[in-house]
């Protein structure tokens, strides 16, 4: 069993790098000075990226003015909106529930508080915007929230709903247009005019009537900044690369299964990679030569079987001979270092020295799991598993904004359902499953989770999110042991103007799935008498509209974050260029108590923050473990310089480096005829119970429908992918010519 270690107090805020995070210094449209043209995955998770502290100065999505909130709409005082707003089902709307407030929860405003209790979040919101909240929220997801109201509307003010199902009810005339009164909204206005995607994220409509319409509020869980990661078990790499060539100090392995992965990297010549330097000063290029030794997965194939011992002796000899001793005897870097610059072929080849070498990475010498999921058995965390295949293998669109979309350098929509190199690539990620180099609980979907997984030493790597995972560096895992970020590998991608070897991610933050909206019934509108300027409005919708711009304002993002002023403290630190506050040392031991470390359960569940609007990373960085802010310090610092490129969140001059907006301004028969295909969703679900197509070719490889990859994309194209991918390039064509005309140039 392995010990507990709780922090015991405050986490110490360090500097990881002097650089700034790439991404918060937007240019005329947005995008990311020093990388225009150059640099979306469906966001079912809610954890925060790299992020890091900075001494440089750049604007963080923030009103520079914005100190103090001022109000520009005003109402009584007695008014009472009603609202169904939350998160999902977990206990994680306004008011407690009896199965996270037990017999009562003191918080770190030394407040106790019941079940049926606002939140202290919400709380400070009616005292501060003076106006009463009737809490509806049925603890559903977003999406079931709104399939309950739909119906309904007349009963409710404002309302949770994915942004697809929200914008569809806006242009068929149930939901208030907030565009029209953005005059009166000067926090949510300037944050959409500093984000041109955002912007064109939340368009319900492009023509007729409303162009230009907004019919929800965008919610961001951190913006312009990396979110799922590479995870690795450090201590393992460490002790797998950095003993000796001949492999000497490895007494027990155990022998590797047939081999089926072939090289996906070149097998001759060489191939140059920028990295950061190792003191995170500055950017150096490096070669892969493989005439000096071979590409690693080809020496490893060609030797046929081996054991463990024989696989790191190969990969020590290799890493020395390709890399003509760049990495001296710290082997590992290659790996985990600031100067990571390993690839798929090669993470192969360490994954067949972790699943072959238990006896010397687990005490109790029990076998030893590759690649494994958040919980193996959950579909919502196992799509992680082929989001991860396209940041190996160079494929867009499998971790998109919407859907399986992304932008091609044509300026199209293209669904990576319907592309044969997706499907190579899962191809690949079953070659490693039948080698044993993804775990057997994700290949059978057993119920196991990455805490048990490092808990009891059985688990290498996953692909997910900092915050949430390397909390358990203290509490599941023993000194001299990590768990951390690694580097983004470097892997072969052709962003329309030819293959380049680099590191791309397609993980970036932007507008997530879910918003809330404000319903036309429920103030008491038609979609024909609702006034045209905001102060004709009656006194909920001009409360509920100031509730959103305070939200975007800093004050309010402070709010909406750290929750009220009891759970942060006067002191600040620069975060991403901008003044944040530290956390409190009650706030931080509320944390640890009550969720083990984990930010977002303990602000959605206990504090009522981070259920919508914006975000900051800012409170998320502070509560992550050290040996998490180190590796994501890494990658902070190698997007800062420009050896990760990334979507940028505007209209870039290569589009291929656009990031995909998350809703689309589909007509009314658009969606209809898409809803038509329901093919298309039910097997490429990313919900929890649900099924997804990717998934299942991860663990069978090629069969049913998917005999090869050219006759997957053709499945998926004939099961109505053609004609959806079509009505959907459409209102992309209508958005970039709307933004064109009339956003871009003011």
């Amino acid at each position: 069993m392995k010990k507990t270690k709780l922090a015991a107090s405050l986490l110490a805020v360090s500097m990881l790098a002097t650089t700034v995070l790439a991404g918060c210094t937007p240019t005329e449209e947005g995008g990311n000075s020093g990388n225009s043209g150059n640099s979306g995955g469906t966001n079912s998770g809610s954890e925060s990226g790299s992020g890091q502290e900075s001494s440089g100065s750049s604007e963080d999505n923030i009103l520079a003015e914005d100190a103090a909130w001022a109000q520009t709409l005003t109402y009584a005082a007695d008014t009472t909106v009603r609202m169904a707003c939350g998160y999902d089902k977990n206990g994680t709307g306004m008011r407690f529930t009896a199965k996270v407030a037990g017999d009562g929860v003191t918080l770190a405003d030394g407040k106790t508080y019941h079940a049926d209790e606002f939140k202290p979040t919400w709380v400070a919101v009616m005292d501060k915007l003076k106006f009463k909240i009737e809490d509806k929220f049925q603890n559903n997801s977003a999406s079931d929230e709104w399939k309950i109201w739909q119906p309904q509307l007349d009963q409710i003010d404002m309302v949770c709903g994915n942004a697809t199902d929200l914008t569809a009810a806006g242009n068929d005339g149930m939901l208030l247009d907030i565009s029209k009164y953005l005059d009166s909204m000067p926090y949510f206005s300037a944050y959409l005019e500093r984000n041109p995607i955002v912007r064109l994220s939340v368009t319900g409509s492009v023509t007729g009537q409303n162009p230009g319409s907004i019919y929800f509020s965008p919610y961001f869980d951190g913006v312009n900044d990396i979110e799922r990661m590479p995870l690795m078990r450090t201590d393992w790499v460490e002790k797998l690369l950095d003993g000796p060539a001949d492999a000497s100090d490895i007494t027990t392995s155990d022998d590797l299964q047939a081999f089926v992965y072939t090289p996906y990297m070149p097998t001759t010549g060489t191939v140059s990679v920028d990295v950061v330097k190792l003191d995170g000063s500055d950017k150096e290029t490096i070669t892969k030569d493989y005439s000096k030794y071979g590409n690693i997965v080809a020496k490893m194939n060609e030797a046929g079987t081996m054991n463990g011992k024989d696989a790191v002796k190969m990969l020590r000899e290799y890493i020395d001979a390709t890399y003509n001793g760049y990495y001296g005897e710290t082997r590992s870097n290659l790996f985990v270092g600031q100067n990571a610059a390993w690839d798929a072929d090669e993470l192969v080849a360490l994954l067949r020295c972790v699943v072959s070498n238990s006896a010397t990475l687990n005490a109790n010498g029990e076998k030893v799991q590759g690649i494994f999921s958040r919980e193996d058995s959950n579909n919502q965390r196992r799509v992680d598993m082929f989001r991860f295949a396209g940041t190996l293998f160079g494929v867009r669109g499998l971790e998109s904004r919407q859907d399986y979309l992304y932008v091609g350098n044509d300026n199209k929509l293209h669904d990576a359902r319907m592309e044969a190199d997706t499907y190579t690539a899962l191809k690949r990620m079953n070659d490693m499953a039948k080698e044993g180099l993804i775990s057997s609980s994700f290949i059978e979907s057993k119920a196991e989770k990455s805490e048990t997984m490092l808990k009891n030493d059985i688990g290498f790597m996953s692909y997910d999110y900092s915050q949430t995972q390397t909390v358990y560096n203290a509490t599941q895992l023993d000194e001299g042991e990590e768990y951390s970020p690694a580097m983004v590998p470097v892997a072969r991608w052709n962003d329309g103007t030819g293959e380049k070897i680099m590191r791309f991610t397609e993980s970036w933050r932007s507008v997530k799935t879910d918003g809330w909206a404000i319903s036309l019934a429920g103030l008491g509108y038609t979609k024909d008498n609702v006034p045209k300027t905001a102060a004709e409005l009656n006194d909920k919708a001009k409360a509920l509209l100031t509730l959103i711009d305070y939200a975007y304002s800093h004050e309010g993002q402070v709010l909406m974050s750290y929750g009220p002023e009891a759970f942060y403290s006067t002191e600040t630190f620069n975060f991403n260029g901008q003044e944040w506050p530290k956390i409190s040392e009650a706030s931080y031991n509320s944390l640890q108590e009550l969720e083990g470390g984990n930010y977002t359960n303990y602000a959605r569940r206990y504090v009522g923050s981070t259920l919508s609007f914006v975000k900051s990373q800012a409170f998320e960085y502070q509560c992550t473990n050290e040996v998490g802010k180190r590796g994501a310090g890494y990658i902070s610092n190698a997007i800062a310089l420009g050896t990760i490129s990334h979507p940028e969140l505007a209209l870039t001059d290569n589009a291929w480096y656009t990031s995909v907006p998350t809703v689309l301004p589909l007509t009314s028969a658009e969606n209809t005829d898409i809803q038509s295909y329901p093919d298309l969703n039910t097997k490429f679900s990313t919900s929890k119970d649900k099924q997804n197509d990717l998934c299942d070719l991860i663990c069978k490889g090629f069969n049913g429908n998917y005999t090869d990859a050219a006759a997957g994309a053709a499945y998926v194209a004939g099961i109505g992918g053609t004609q959806v991918l079509e009505k959907r390039n459409a209102a992309w064509e209508r958005l970039v010519t709307y933004y064109n005309s009339n956003i871009k140039n003011g």
